[in-house]
């Protein structure tokens, strides 16, 4: 588990920092006017107008973000465990270090309605992910269900 945890981990960090570039670059497309705009510039003053070291920094929390996410996917290897149980655990592990890096890296305005904005596209992420997850999952299952069906009676003599 220790190793799904740590290659897991590992796969996801570059894909954070991937998502976070793709974000930038959507931003800029949608509201930069020509401009792009690597970094938040509340982010890029709070690195003393240097957005070089802003990008740097966000690069690094876009890495655990992603490292995150990618790692707390072994919480659904957890067969002993509810499924309700692996949502709530896994939603946690992976909202609590994305609110928190994305309010030090203001990808969301520090008052009330940004940071429920930001929590409700979270939110709204999260459970659309979880049911496209879910319900392929659930059509795979059936599918193989139907096959062993098929194979039983593929296998039963047939009496006359």
């Amino acid at each position: 588990m220790k190793k799904k945890l740590l290659i897991r981990s590992l796969i996801g960090a570059p894909i954070g920092v991937t998502v976070s570039l793709i974000i930038t670059i959507v931003f800029s497309l949608c509201i930069g006017h020509g401009e792009y705009f690597p970094a938040a510039p509340e982010l890029i003053e709070l690195c003393g107008g240097n957005a070089t070291t802003a990008v740097a920094v966000q690069a690094i929390c876009s890495l655990i973000v992603g490292a995150v996410c990618g790692g707390s996917s072994v919480i659904w290897e957890i067969e002993k465990w509810s499924l309700s149980k692996q949502t709530l655990l896994n939603f946690v592990v992976i909202a609590v270090p994305f609110f928190g890096i994305g309010y030090a890296m203001n990808w969301m305005p520090h008052m009330l309605y940004g940071a429920l904005g930001y929590v409700g596209g979270f939110i709204l992420v999260y459970v659309a992910m979880w049911c496209s997850i879910y319900f392929s999952v659930r059509a795979k299952i059936n599918k193989m269900n139907k096959q062993l069906r098929e194979m039983r009676q593929d296998d039963t003599p047939e009496t006359k």
